[in-house]
């Protein structure tokens, strides 16, 4: 006759079960306080910041788009809303939590969430089979990201792009332009009151070839 040991489960712990019972906005204050570097603000964009930073993606253009620092998908489902049947949305996060949770709660076949860093970019979408992005969207705070990072994500991002490509950015500092003016020469600006807090947005356009001409 043989025995087996029945396996015992460690109990949730309490802060746990409070964070999975606040659902999506539980899971963005655990990562803000994680990593208060990596994730802008404790509150979640508005869906008006949301409405204004997509307003000028022309989707039927875009087969690719890459979102850095996606945390629990806010922008993630209006942009999958918005994508063609045959679009990809890839999600990449240095955060396992928000990695995990995106995984577990977005059912759809056009989404990837990436646990990497937005630097890394370029083999990213290499490695899903994309030569370049047509659009990438960041929320990352790039004023206060580790030294040299911010310039290393502007950089890696300007080589990912289509050519006409954007990188859309949205910042709670203005300062976040001087990242992208080394190597965006066309940069439109933008401002959204209605969001916690306020934001700056940016959309910085990889020039074409005939742009070069």
């Amino acid at each position: 006759m043989s025995s087996t040991k029945a396996e015992t489960r460690k109990p949730a712990r309490l802060s746990d079960r409070i964070i999975r019972a606040m659902g999506p906005w539980g899971m963005f204050v655990k990562g803000f306080i994680k990593h208060p570097v990596m994730v802008g603000s404790i509150i979640p964009s508005s869906d008006t910041l949301i409405d204004h930073m997509l307003s000028r993606v022309d989707w039927e253009k875009v087969d690719l788009f890459v979102e850095y620092g996606p945390g629990v998908g806010t922008f993630c489902r209006p942009v999958l809303d918005r994508m063609r049947g045959d679009a990809m949305l890839i999600a990449i996060d240095t955060n396992a939590d928000f990695i995990d949770y995106l995984g577990r709660e977005i059912a759809d076949s056009r989404f990837r969430p990436v646990l990497g860093s937005a630097a890394d970019v370029e083999s990213i979408i290499k490695a899903h089979g994309f030569d370049s992005a047509d659009q990438i969207l960041s929320g990352l705070p790039f004023s206060t990201l580790p030294a040299g990072v911010g310039p290393a994500i502007a950089a890696a991002t300007h080589r990912a792009l289509t050519p006409g490509g954007d990188f859309l950015v949205y910042q709670f500092r203005k300062r976040a332009r001087d990242f992208l003016e080394p190597h965006f020469t066309t940069i439109a600006n933008g401002f959204e009151w209605w969001n916690v807090p306020p934001c700056f947005l940016f959309w910085a356009t990889k020039e074409t070839p005939a742009d070069k001409a």
